[in-house]
């Protein structure tokens, strides 16, 4: 950088040998005392005004040294004008190069921070653009997260709808719970991290103005430098200004004048580097936001899918129950009916016993005798209630494990259908809208 010479105040003086006065010469007029004198005559009347000889040449001697020195004088005082006019214009010519060597030195000091500002500006217009679409990445990372937060309250609404016992908190709407609360949490992240790049874009946005009104300031001094320093002695736009030559009130000095662009394209890069350091930290976020989402995505489906092959082989086990439970349904009804028919079929021997036994009883007199018919007739009658009896308890046994079989089928029934229904809200519903899971690239903010 061009260092600032001292500007002359005034012009200084013309170094010139000062000009003295020669002496006079004191001539004295010779005076007529001696015998021709006509001091004091009668006659003198017609020479009383004249003068002698020697004084008529003691007066030209004058006239003679008195045009010499006058001579003498001028020839010296037009010699130091000369010399005076020759050292002025050559101290002004000096002045005038070394004046537009200056102009030109403030031009390059000029141009230096004017490119400098120049640069500053345009990083901060681009890295103000890159901040605004990392910005718009966060905004399309924020609205998309409403997709995955409204599968998981849909998936936590849809699962109210399961009948007891199924009605359970399991691990799976323990995950939808803590996917809801990260998708929560996420949204919070991205709103203040969204906020806080606008307040950044404001800040680059004032640095940049700020640059550019330095700029713009720079720009109009060069052109006001670059035009006076084209000025010469032949140019016909310049004219007498007295007032000029004087140093402003308000005036900088160089020092000042470059610190003031140096703090202006120093605080530029500080937010500058804030604004590249916030990019980084979207970027992080949002990788991690995205990562986060579909890791616990992944659990929940993982959970949905294990919860879903527990129900299903719960549902399969209790439909073999129920076929099991069905045949032996079957089986029972046969052994009613069979049991029905054996004590139908023991009903007709019973009746001939108690027949034989009611005729027999009517025989006359010693011929009612307790004979060995009577006591078979009689065991065989007793034989045969306690067969029917026997029978009829087993029919009663059979027909309460034939209702409990039905009380089994239709609990086995009812959980087959608390079970489908299950599967259908878990699979069909859930896992089915889940598919509609943004990717990672959507969450990124990317699409």
């Amino acid at each position: 950088m061009a260092q600032v010479g001292v500007l002359l105040t005034k012009e200084p003086a013309p170094q010139t040998v000062p000009v003295s006065e020669l002496p006079m010469k004191v001539y004295e007029a010779a005076l007529n005392t001696g015998p021709d004198s006509s001091c004091g005559l009668a006659t003198a009347g017609f020479r009383t005004a004249k003068y002698l000889p020697e004084e008529w040449h003691q007066n030209n001697y004058a006239r003679y040294h008195e045009a010499f020195a006058d001579r003498d004088h001028s020839e010296r005082c037009r010699q130091e004008s000369q010399s005076l006019a020759a050292y002025t214009a050559e101290l002004a010519q000096r002045t005038q190069e070394d004046s537009t060597t200056k102009v030109g030195e403030r031009l390059q000091d000029i141009h230096f921070w004017k490119s400098e500002l120049q640069k500053e500006i345009e990083d901060l217009a681009a890295e103000t653009g890159l901040l605004a679409a990392q910005k718009l990445r966060l905004e399309r990372a924020l609205d998309t997260t409403e997709i995955p937060y409204t599968i998981a309250t849909d998936n936590l609404q849809c699962r109210e709808r399961r009948q007891p016992p199924d009605l359970v908190r399991d691990e799976v709407e323990a995950e939808l719970l803590k996917e809801a609360e990260l998708i929560r949490n996420i949204q919070e992240l991205l709103k203040r991290t969204c906020k806080q790049a606008v307040n950044q874009m404001q800040l680059n946005r004032d640095h940049k103005q700020i640059c550019e009104m330095d700029w713009s300031d720079k720009l109009e001094t060069y052109n006001i430098d670059e035009k006076c320093g084209r000025y010469n002695n032949q140019s016909t736009n310049i004219r007498f200004h007295p007032s000029s030559s004087k140093f402003e009130d308000s005036a900088s000095t160089p020092e000042t004048w470059a610190k003031y662009s140096h703090d202006n394209i120093y605080r530029g890069e500080r937010e500058r580097l804030a604004s590249v350091n916030l990019r980084a930290l979207i970027d992080n976020i949002l990788h991690d936001t995205a990562e986060d989402l579909r890791m616990q995505c992944d659990i929940v489906n993982e959970a949905f899918t294990k919860h879903c092959e527990e129900l299903e082989d719960a549902k399969q086990k209790l439909e073999h129950h129920l076929r099991k439970t069905l045949k032996e349904i079957g089986d029972q009804e046969y052994n009613i009916a069979a049991l029905k028919q054996a004590i139908k079929d023991k009903e007709t021997p019973l009746k001939v016993a108690q027949t034989r036994l009611y005729d027999r009883s009517f025989r006359p007199n010693i011929e009612l005798c307790r004979d060995a018919a009577q006591f078979r007739l009689i065991s065989e009658v007793e034989e045969l209630t306690e067969s029917i009896a026997a029978l009829k308890k087993k029919l009663l046994d059979s027909e309460q494990a034939l209702r409990n079989l039905e009380d089994t089928r239709m609990s086995l029934e009812k959980e087959i259908a608390v079970k489908a229904n299950s599967l259908f809200i878990d699979r069909q519903k859930c896992m089915a809208h889940r598919s509609r899971y943004p990717t990672v690239l959507r969450l990124a903010g990317y699409q």
